[in-house]
């Protein structure tokens, strides 16, 4: 198959199939599952040699995932002891079963110290300034606003959250309001 020409600089449309690719992009494992499963693979123990194959790059984008859904889902001010099991399930199912509970309860508990202590307006500055790649930038604003969405849609707040984001990525406001419309359509976590 051969993928269709732009005459843009690079040659490729974007969000083409590669060449040789048989498998619809709509098919291809989300980012999200794909860094689970690196982030699954980490060693419980930090002093441990890391397996052969692991990525750390792919877990730091796992985290920052998490973290970004985690900063939406805290937009109100309130993530109490049910809002957080909700959550928890929600990732749990997104990531495909892949990461463990005791690793993602460990994780979650990272998340409420660091914005306790930095506040919210820091962390998703910090958030912002970890994803690099456009594409992965939209993967997170769509994983985002999926959690918001599943928890029970995309509330104002959240909303605002999403749209900081967004102007930390450099996006302009389409792309939040993309994310939303296909995480109400749930297009795929």
């Amino acid at each position: 198959m051969s993928a269709p020409i732009d005459r843009r600089p690079g040659g490729v449309v974007p969000g083409a199939p590669r060449l040789g690719s048989e498998t619809p992009r709509a098919r291809v494992a989300s980012i999200l599952s794909q860094a689970a499963r690196a982030y699954s693979a980490r060693p419980p123990i930090e002093d441990i040699t890391m397996p052969t194959g692991f990525d750390p790059a792919a877990v730091a984008l796992f985290e920052t995932i998490i973290e970004a859904s985690f900063l939406v889902a805290n937009a109100d001010g309130q993530f109490d002891e049910e809002e957080r099991a909700r959550f928890q399930a929600i990732v749990v199912d997104a990531c495909q079963n892949l990461v463990h509970e005791k690793q993602l309860e460990a994780l979650i508990a990272d998340l409420c110290e660091m914005l306790a202590e930095d506040g919210m307006e820091k962390r998703v500055s910090m958030v912002a300034r970890t994803i690099g790649r456009t594409e992965h930038q939209r993967e997170v604003l769509r994983v985002a606003a999926y959690m918001a969405h599943a928890s029970s849609g995309v509330s104002d707040p959240e909303r605002g959250v999403l749209e900081q984001l967004a102007r930390g990525f450099k996006l302009d406001m389409a792309a939040v309001d993309e994310a939303i419309t296909q995480a109400a359509g749930h297009v795929g976590v």
